[in-house]
């Protein structure tokens, strides 16, 4: 089965990166429109890096316009105050010529903006790619972001922040917080997180995977994480890095924190990993784990094994073995959230569990007791003949339940040449994953008509967010024009008015049987 993550680095294309400056980014004029309960409207409708030249920055195909992988944040000061931070001009190869990001102050209208982790930005970084782009807001507004950025030409690859005080309309204080120069050694998928109850503290975290070569080869892949406590001024740098160290030939993926409001306890989820040697050619045994913390991050428990990870290839389901059909969606990457007034975890992932090893859907498990026990999975893809992909979760004040995610139930029995494909939105209340409601939310598209990256991807998560009475999906749709593959849409929705549409065409859709489960290259 194919999963979501990286072999250890047989060639390290990544980035290192030097001490910044703080540098504000440029305001775009190019503006998005997102109306409350319609459909996904764009926000994505320009391109600040398309003046760049990238003729130094690798080979590989770049597409011009092509708009992937969103993460967003709404500010708790001022719930229509939300950023979004997405890949701008996406290689084929990895990363993108650099981070776009899309504020709105009223909820409705978005501003485009290039974020300074690349030299495509004026005052931007010196480095040729970024990718894995997140924020998160402060309980004071204070907005942090994250980005991996590297070159294609060097081995230099580093994790870097950023930090807005005026709502995602400049970033300043662009700082490194790793830094590598070494083929063997690459850092992938980090994230922030705001301390929702301390302002000014929040937590950057990712996975450094380190191969060591010589007659007795390995490699692992733990846990890292940087602190800022004055607002994004400068974040740690000293050891210990680690926070969830792992053996020889294993590693962490998709780290990523929740904290609990009430008791500030911090809770790290990620894929766990275990291959069979230094190879990485086979994997031995995959589950998420989590550890926590009570210490705003300073000590860390041991690693609680939450659930296995039983995602399969992504493939289109009528050409399952035609590679160059295959997708790059969210297998083997954690969505996790926290309800505020009771502290349950939910973490949402893709798996195989309900059909037999076929395909991927769309499940849920749960904690009421900080993580020490889970519930079983629950099915959530509400068309269950359909593969189904990329879930992002949110809890709401009140305790509902938000999802959202892809599914192909609109494909029929012997297409090859398109793969349509649809955005939906469930919800429901506390306790009520058994009964959710659910609303398609984008037109149908083709997925095949999204940039080829180690599959037609449209990104590894996509975003979901809530101010605590209305949910805001964000997701990426792929074009017919090959200048402009795909564009970031949002928009908002009361959950109550989330209604199950027509079914589709359930009947065309069959399941297909998955190949064996081997390591993927950089995921980038």
């Amino acid at each position: 089965m194919q999963f979501r993550t990286r072999a250890p680095l047989a060639t390290a294309s990544a980035a290192l990166l030097l001490a910044a400056l703080a540098a504000g980014a440029p305001a775009g004029a190019a503006t998005g429109d997102a109306k409350p309960g319609a459909p996904l409207a764009l926000i994505s409708p320009g391109d600040p890096y398309a003046a760049c030249d990238i003729s130094a920055d690798g080979s590989g195909t770049n597409h011009l316009s092509a708009e992937e992988e969103p993460y967003a944040s709404s500010n708790p000061l001022d719930p229509a105050n939300t950023i979004t931070i997405y890949q701008q001009d996406r290689w084929s190869n990895g990363g993108a010529r650099g981070l776009s990001s899309s504020y709105t102050t009223d909820g409705v209208h978005f501003t485009q903006t290039a974020l300074p982790f690349t030299h495509c930005t004026p005052g931007g970084l010196p480095y040729q790619r970024a990718s894995d782009g997140w924020v998160s807001f402060g309980p004071d507004g204070t907005a942090y972001a994250s980005a991996l950025i590297f070159d294609a030409t060097t081995p230099r690859n580093a994790v870097a922040a950023a930090t807005s005080y005026d709502g995602g309309r400049s970033w300043q204080h662009v700082t490194e917080l790793i830094t590598d120069n070494d083929p063997a050694i690459g850092d992938d998928k980090n994230a922030v997180t705001a301390d929702p109850v301390h302002p000014g503290v929040a937590y950057q975290v990712w996975d450094r995977l380190d191969q060591v070569g010589g007659a007795s080869p390995s490699f692992d892949g733990p846990g890292y994480i940087s602190i800022t406590r004055d607002h994004g001024r400068t974040w740690s740098t000293a050891a210990p890095f680690v926070i969830t160290s792992t053996v020889a030939n294993s590693q962490t993926i998709g780290n990523q924190i929740v904290v609990d409001p009430r008791t500030d306890t911090l809770y790290d989820f990620f894929s766990w990993i275990t291959y069979t040697d230094a190879t990485a050619s086979t994997v031995s045994e995959v589950h998420y784990g989590m550890v926590s913390s009570t210490d705003q991050g300073r000590t860390w428990s041991p690693p609680v094994r939450v659930v296995a990870d039983t995602s399969v290839p992504e493939v289109h389901p009528n050409a399952p073995t035609d590679a160059t059909k295959s997708l790059r969606a969210g297998a083997g990457l954690p969505s996790v959230a926290i309800d505020p007034q009771t502290g349950e975890l939910y973490l949402a992932y893709e798996g195989s569990d309900f059909n037999g090893g076929a395909y991927d859907a769309i499940q849920l498990v749960h904690s009421t007791d900080g993580g020490r026990t889970w519930s079983d999975p629950a099915r959530l893809n509400q068309a269950p003949n359909a593969p189904a992909f990329t879930p992002s979760i949110t809890v709401a004040r009140d305790g509902t339940v938000a999802v959202s995610y892809y599914d192909l139930r609109y494909l029929t029995a012997g297409d090859t040449a398109t793969l349509p494909t649809a955005a939906w939105l469930l919800s429901f209340p506390r306790g009520g994953e058994n009964s959710p409601v659910e609303r398609q939310i984008s037109p149908v598209f083709d997925w095949l008509q999204a940039p080829y990256a180690g599959g037609h991807f449209l990104g590894d998560y996509q975003a979901l967010v809530n101010d605590g009475r209305q949910i805001r999906p964000v997701m990426v749709t792929a074009n017919t024009d090959p200048l402009n593959s795909t564009d970031v849409y949002s928009g908002r929705f009361q959950p109550g008015t989330l209604r199950s549409p027509a079914a589709g065409n359930p009947a065309a859709q069959a399941g297909h049987p998955a190949g064996p489960r081997t390591a993927q290259p950089l995921r980038r």
